[in-house]
């Protein structure tokens, strides 16, 4: 890869304090937190909210960093590049990187399922490459780029997850990545109060093309109403994965294996499978990897207390994802009672109340014996919920506060309990005390 200082300081531009022995040394990585970093990598000093990262730069020089690149001259005797903005630099430094490597770069984004599709990605290709993936929750402008950041010589291939919630992001975000192979899980109700409706989110997902080349593959999610509208890009059909009562593509040659419940993570696990093909995985090593697929916290993970089972994806919610939820809780007709605990969905702009309404109506449709829900927004849920159900349990709640005072009059040994609301909602407070109880 050639990575070296001259390469880097080039890259990010600003004034080298740093001596001309030191220009073909080569770099191991470029990280933020001090406590990640290893000899011979280069920390770049960022100011955030909280934390200076200038602060660490004399512990960073003895835990062996070549050099430091820093807003601040740092005193003494030490090797810096002094920039206007480290964030900024952050990005030329991934940027110039990325040009450098040779491996595959997968990118994942949608809607709904980035995270557990990523997953299911990177267990498969382990089963032929060295993988670096992105981990917990950095796909934004930030993550992304210390993501790409940390591939080292010994990674063969790179998973890397995309999230936006702006026009633009994306473009931003495919220039530092380039992909080699794009994935889309899904164009779903999310972030509606920047991106307007569904068609702004197949735009603003869609950018994720805008820095690919032309040898590069595109695998969509062909159970999408509006990703098969998607023909070419750069003058090369999509692959398309699916899920139909007439089968599954990818057709493996072996029996697939679907890692996680619910029709949606059968979907994702053939994104993977997709994936998979066209890296030269064979049917067999996609199956071994799958098996290995273990639910991500917050996002389908099930998890038994003792008294009850929950289904624990309260990491985040749209009206999407928490219909797939909610499938996926009623799929099990041998719980003793399905309960659906829903709090309200955020950004989805001026129709939100609509779409909480909607989704209530899903939910009397769909069969939970009981509903729960919390936030102003999920009483619309409720409501929707009394009026196509009107003969089963349900509950509203101002918030998670209340809800927890009555949950043990509420909850019954033996239930299975869906937990689903938006990451602002802290259901996270919830999944703690049913393990309490």
């Amino acid at each position: 890869m050639a990575w070296n200082v001259r390469k880097l300081a080039e890259a990010v531009g600003g004034e080298a304090h740093i001596p001309k022995a030191l220009f073909e040394q080569e770099i191991g990585g470029v990280v933020i937190d001090s406590r990640k970093l290893l000899p011979g990598d280069v920390f770049i000093a960022t100011k955030g909210e909280r934390v200076d990262g200038h602060s660490f730069i004399p512990q960073v020089m003895e835990k062996g960093a070549l050099f430091v690149i820093c807003e601040d001259a740092p005193q003494g005797d030490i090797p810096y590049i002094k920039v206007r903005d480290s964030f900024a630099v952050l990005k030329a430094a991934a940027k110039a990187y990325r040009a450098l490597l040779t491996i595959p770069v997968v990118a994942v984004t949608g809607s709904v399922g980035k995270t557990s599709t990523k997953e299911m990605i990177a267990s498969v290709l382990s089963e032929k490459y060295n993988v670096l993936k992105t981990e917990g929750n950095y796909n934004n402008e930030i993550g992304m780029p210390l993501t790409i950041l940390q591939i080292r010589k010994e990674h063969t291939a790179a998973v890397l997850e995309l999230g936006i919630n702006h026009f633009g992001e994306m473009e931003r975000l495919s220039d530092i990545a380039r992909p080699d192979i794009a994935v889309i899980t899904a164009i779903a109700e999310c972030h509606l109060e920047a991106l307007g409706d569904l068609d702004g989110v197949l735009k603003a997902k869609s950018e994720i093309f805008t820095h690919m080349g032309p040898e590069s593959t595109v695998i969509l999610n062909g159970d999408d109403e509006k990703l098969r509208t998607i023909k070419e890009v750069h003058g090369k059909a999509p692959i398309f994965y699916h899920f139909g009562e007439d089968g599954c593509e990818p057709e493996l040659d072996c029996p697939m294996v679907f890692p996680l419940p619910g029709i949606h993570q059968r979907r994702n696990a053939l994104a993977a499978a997709a994936v998979g093909r066209v890296l030269g995985v064979s049917d067999e090593q996609i199956v071994s990897g799958l098996k290995k697929v273990r639910a991500v916290g917050g996002r389908g993970d099930v998890i038994d207390t003792g008294r009850y089972t929950v289904l624990n994806d309260c990491y985040n919610a749209n009206p999407t994802s928490t219909r797939a939820g909610l499938s996926t809780l009623c799929e099990d007709r041998g719980a003793k009672r399905r309960v659906a605990v829903l709090g309200d969905m955020l950004e989805l702009g001026k129709e939100e109340r609509a779409l909480h309404y909607r989704l209530g109506e899903y939910a009397g449709k769909a069969g939970p014996e009981l509903l729960i829900t919390i936030g102003p927004l999920s009483e619309e849920t409720d409501a929707g919920f009394a009026a196509a159900a009107p003969s089963r349990e349900h509950y509203h709640f101002a918030g998670n506060g209340e809800f927890l005072e009555k949950a043990g009059e509420l909850l019954k040994e033996g239930d299975r309990i869906l937990l689903k609301a938006s990451h602002g909602m802290h259901f996270e407070e919830i999944l703690k005390k049913l393990k309490e109880m």
